[in-house]
């Protein structure tokens, strides 16, 4: 027994072992640290949104707040739901390049103007794709707008071929652009938007998680109304400005 203990004692105690545990510590604090600068670089960018259209900022920190709620309904795991999180936030960065007279007009855009604003999912992707961790992120932007009968753009995705964030994205943008407030006119209720979700679920969204999403926010309005999961934004009073 005690030969045993010394030949283990003696493992634990080998140097290379040690510097393997000195060389995985490092890396965890290099990816730390470049985190932290992903993550200051993001909110600069979110508050170039939030200078260029304020509306499109607010409606970007709801949509990943319903994205996040049906995340954490769902039980996904700390490293999915930071990348939803951040591909809800900056679903809709590409708006910085749309022009103002179209995207601030006062009214419902006319068919020209509304094809320029179908660039601005990759135009999102353009401005992501490069940025150093954000691969993902970047594609689950540029797919937002795709539909699960393939009728979407900008590539007429098909159902699975569309990222999973991306088809959640796209039932929490729908649900905030239903409820939320414009200057045309005023926000509808939850159960309208509830109703247009089921109307096209299976054409222009996935069946499966609009019947979750409808679940997740029921029980988050009538139980945990107030309770936020995002982490990247502090000032968070946007989520009410709907």
């Amino acid at each position: 027994m005690g030969k045993k203990l010394k030949k283990i004692h003696q493992i634990d105690e080998n140097p290379n072992n040690l510097v393997i545990s000195q060389v995985n510590q490092a890396l965890e604090r290099v990816q730390e640290e470049a985190r932290h600068v992903y993550e200051m670089a993001a909110r600069s960018i979110l508050k170039a949104l939030d200078l260029k259209d304020n509306y499109t900022y607010g409606h970007s920190l709801r949509v990943a707040q319903y994205c996040l709620i049906l995340a954490h309904h769902l039980g996904m795991e700390k490293d999915d739901l930071y990348e939803l999180e951040l591909s809800a936030l900056f679903h809709d960065i590409g708006k910085i390049g749309i022009p103002d007279n179209i995207l601030s007009k006062p009214d419902r855009l006319n068919a020209e103007e509304f094809e320029i604003m179908k660039t601005h999912p990759e135009l999102s992707y353009e401005i992501l794709k490069d940025f150093k961790g954000f691969e993902k992120i970047s594609l689950n932007a540029r797919h937002h707008h795709e539909r699960y009968d393939g009728q979407g753009y900008p590539h007429g995705l098909k159902a699975e071929q569309i990222p999973t964030f991306s088809r959640i994205i796209l039932i929490a943008d729908t649900y905030d652009a239903i409820t939320s407030s414009r200057v045309y006119r005023k926000g509808l209720s939850n159960q309208v938007a509830f109703d247009e979700l089921e109307e096209f679920a299976g054409t222009q969204f996935d069946p499966f998680l609009v019947k979750q999403f409808i679940k997740a926010m029921g029980q988050h309005i009538s139980k945990d109304q107030d309770k936020t999961y995002i982490t990247l934004i502090t000032d968070l009073e946007k989520l009410k400005a709907a």
